[in-house]
């Protein structure tokens, strides 16, 4: 699979090996650019078709050294048929409006990723995300990116409540979900699963063909629900194919050679952490 893009404005670093945060015992490495600001969306767009993952503008992918467990994974709009476990989440979030805002961060939004951080990944590394952290994710691009809300509706004219929020890139040929993030007390809804299923949907009625979901690793409970979407295409050596049964079902591949050095990369349900990243021109 060729994918052209403009390399000469590219660096690309390597982070040292740090623990894995899905896979005990092994541990991760990432390689990574920061995105040019003049041509940043073309960048992002073919860099996302191989691979990489954004956080503000950081491209960056796996580059563990004896592991291959995190696999991109899409869902193809177009040919998505929606099972009826999944009809009935559409159904039970009809209730919701959904707003597509600009990508600006705001103290409402902030607050409702608090709650769902100390409620689902209390021991992350986002656990301690400030309000300037926040500001950052959503704001420091250079690429075509918003949010879109979810909102129950009001009983007057004002905005209703804010239950779920997105970030979401634009690609030409779909959407990236970046980073969602949703009331942890509403689990009837099942909004992470609506979410995905939403923005599917959305794709189908803008003609847009996939819906990048970030990366799935076998054995892992917080990456391996990804898996549960059908159809589901993952990124091998030869490119884009479709998921097998047998996939489906797998276990996290033991590491290639000796020792632990291994790991997985991270994805739209826990961005990269910056602090590990170099600074523009460093080694």
């Amino acid at each position: 699979m060729t994918q052209h893009f403009p390399t000469r404005q590219l660096r690309f670093f390597l982070t040292a090996p740090t623990p894995c945060p899905y896979l005990p015992g092994r541990e991760e490495r990432k390689v990574f650019a920061h995105l040019p600001l003049s041509d940043g969306p073309t960048v992002n767009d073919s860099l996302t078709q191989v691979g990489f993952r954004r956080s503000q503008n950081i491209a960056y992918r796996p580059a563990c050294e004896t592991c291959r467990a995190c696999q991109s994974a899409r869902a193809p709009a177009g040919d998505y048929v929606f099972s009826r476990s999944e009809r009935k989440v559409l159904t039970r979030n009809t209730d919701l409006e959904r707003h597509l805002v600009e990508a600006e961060a705001t103290l409402e939004q902030f607050e409702l990723l608090r709650r769902y951080l100390l409620t689902r990944h209390a021991d992350g590394g986002m656990a301690e995300m400030t309000w300037p952290d926040y500001v950052a994710m959503v704001e420091d691009t250079a690429v075509r990116t918003h949010l879109i809300e979810y909102r129950l509706r009001s009983q007057d004219r004002g905005p209703g409540d804010l239950i779920a929020c997105v970030l979401v890139d634009v690609l030409a040929d779909g959407l990236s979900l970046v980073y969602s993030f949703y009331d942890p007390s509403l689990t009837k809804r099942s909004l992470g699963s609506f979410i995905i299923l939403d923005h599917i949907l959305q794709a189908q009625l803008n003609a847009l063909p996939y819906v990048y979901l970030g990366y799935w690793v076998p054995g892992s409970e917080k990456m391996a629900y990804k898996a549960r979407f059908s159809p589901l295409e993952i990124l091998k050596p030869g490119g884009w194919a479709l998921m097998s049964a047998r996939e489906r079902g797998a276990r996290p591949p033991k590491p290639v050679g000796c020792g632990s050095n291994a790991g997985v990369e991270l994805s739209d349900a826990e961005p990269a952490e910056l602090g590990g990243f170099p600074s523009p021109g460093k080694p």
